[in-house]
């Protein structure tokens, strides 16, 4: 029965479709019905799908020409927190009803993720284990109605858009990302892996510069600048680390405290080891290794980390999974303590009170720091022919 349901789904090409659309679907029906809730010590209820409001009331604010990064309490809870040309491609939603809208959020999330991986050179059965295994991730995010799925979905299609050298849309990938969310501008260092790097660079130079320009469609230059210099003002206001961010982890695991210039510091140094060893670039293992190292690393480092930011973290985990130069079954170990420890632990699987516990020390950001260790390890140490004498294809 197991080795059926397991091949059912590893070796079908739909039945993991499937349960991605499903995944949407039931994130925004949960969220669309399902009433309202108070924020923190906030006396004003909002809805469960207040972040896609947030991402929705942006384009109005963005026409209107009012302030992008101020509080809007009557509107949604919480500050909108990323470009003006993410605001402005959020107009497309203001002409559909919330629900639909919502719908067609989630769907686009899920299924970015979903074709992103698909579009990789892996075998059926690896494409459908990585989504599988980020399948519980995605639906955290989901309903929270947040943009990670996206994120995670466009950088890994980049990358494989990349190896089919087809520069300008990778580029046009990653600079979607980085106007999301501005830790997506270190995914365009996928481009030092390729000989065409600087043609890769001139692109997406050229295609940041448009999109940047793009809200001036429906305002003006002046505003269009300020609003420029509120996002970064906001961005650098915005240093409290949360609890699953390695900052956070440290502080609640040894009771450590680290300087945000010391985090930035290491996180640089970590983020260009993948990059010294260039005589492997020839490789795709190696290629696919650095980019599930950059997936993981934009979590691990980034202070605001929060449960639906994972899915990005587990992706890179999964992509880790079919490029790592560790056994077969040492991968296995360490993908299945992700799945539990990551994922599975912020589920009604767990008991309350355990979950007490997980959130008091963090437990949720543990594997994916483990996992990041075991890479740079795999970075500095593994020789150059053992990722030549094992394939990716296995």
């Amino acid at each position: 029965m197991y080795k059926t349901v397991k091949d059912f789904f590893l070796d079908g090409k739909y039945p993991v479709l499937v349960l991605y659309l499903l995944a949407a679907t039931i994130a925004t029906l949960q969220a669309y019905y399902g009433g309202e809730k108070k924020f923190d010590n906030t006396a004003l209820l909002y809805t469960h799908y207040n972040n896609y409001l947030i991402f929705k009331q942006s384009f109005v604010h963005l026409k209107e020409g009012a302030d992008l990064y101020k509080a809007y309490p009557a509107e949604y809870y919480d500050l909108y927190k990323y470009s003006p040309t993410c605001a402005f491609l959020f107009g497309v939603f203001i002409f559909i009803p919330d629900g639909l809208g919502l719908l067609v959020w989630n769907i686009l999330n899920a299924l970015a993720v979903y074709f992103g991986v698909r579009a990789l050179s892996l075998s059926l059965k690896q494409k459908n284990a990585i989504l599988l295994l980020v399948l519980v991730e995605l639906l955290t995010s989901l309903q929270n109605a947040q943009s990670n799925g996206l994120i995670a979905g466009l950088i890994i299609g980049s990358f494989a858009l990349t190896e089919n050298k087809k520069y300008a849309w990778a580029g046009l990938g990653i600079a979607l990302t980085a106007y999301i969310k501005l830790f997506g501008f270190f995914a365009f260092a996928l481009g030092l892996l390729y000989p065409q790097r600087w043609k890769m660079a001139a692109y997406s130079a050229g295609i940041l510069f448009v999109l940047g320009l793009l809200p001036l469609l429906v305002t003006s230059p002046s505003l269009l600048m300020g609003h420029y210099q509120s996002w970064w003002q906001a961005l650098q206001n915005d240093y409290v680390p949360n609890s699953l961010s390695l900052v956070g982890g440290l502080k609640a695991w040894l009771g450590i405290g680290v300087s945000k210039n010391a985090t930035l510091a290491v996180g640089a140094l970590c983020f260009v080891i993948p990059f010294v060893r260039w005589r492997m670039f020839n490789m795709y293992r190696y290629r696919l290794l650095v980019l599930s190292s950059i997936l993981v690393w934009m979590v691990v480092f980034n202070h605001k980390a929060e449960s639906p930011t994972f899915i990005i973290a587990m992706a890179g985990i999964g992509l880790w999974g079919v490029s790592s130069s560790l056994t077969v079954k040492n991968r296995m170990v360490l993908a299945c303590l992700a799945l539990v420890l990551t994922s599975l632990s912020t589920t009604d699987l767990f008991p309350n009170f355990i979950q007490d516990y997980f959130d008091a020390f963090s437990v949720k950001a543990i594997t994916p720091v483990v996992i990041y260790g075991v890479m740079l390890y795999e970075f500095i140490f593994v020789p150059k022919n053992v990722f030549e004498a094992k394939s990716v294809q296995q």
